[in-house]
């Protein structure tokens, strides 16, 4: 493994362990050249998915891309890391066993907007508000008004 710091590939595993949701291993590695420390982490993946774009583009599925539009809807909110970990786990896992190869991104999207409502209603709109491409205050009202009546469905 390459050290994201000085880009050597005299790196050592140091330490290894089942990720928190058992579907990945943890390994802290240690760079020889420069000391840095760091933490991959090590996947099965059952196949290559493609997303499809609104615009019929395909690209590679990329966890990480996932990752990171949860983390920026979950910015400063009173979430835990390993919380966004197993909602990104989820996804994934439901993704792969769907038995497609080809995603449209529209169900993504879907999946990450059920997900975060379960999770954090500021996050939620936030999200919403890039996936469905508000352009005006009355779209923030209908979502929040699509979450008011999610409340009173639950309770």
């Amino acid at each position: 493994m390459r050290c994201p710091f000085c880009q050597s590939d005299d790196t050592q595993v140091k330490d290894s362990r089942p990720a928190e949701d058992g579907a990945a291993i943890r390994r802290r590695r240690y760079c020889n050249d420069c000391g840095a420390r760091f933490t991959t982490y090590e996947r099965v993946q059952l196949r290559e998915l493609m997303v499809v774009k609104k615009t019929g583009r395909k690209v590679p599925f990329d966890r990480d891309k996932l990752m990171r539009s949860l983390q920026i809807a979950l910015r400063k909110r009173p979430v835990e890391p390993d919380r966004i970990e197993r909602l990104v786990s989820g996804i994934v896992r439901r993704l792969e066993s769907l038995g497609e190869t080809e995603i449209p991104s529209d169900l993504i999207g879907e999946m990450v907007m059920e997900g975060l409502s379960s999770i954090d209603a500021v996050a939620y709109v936030r999200f919403a508000s890039v996936y469905k491409n508000f352009r005006e205050a009355r779209d923030f009202e209908q979502v929040l008004g699509e979450l008011r009546g999610d409340d009173e469905k639950a309770g």
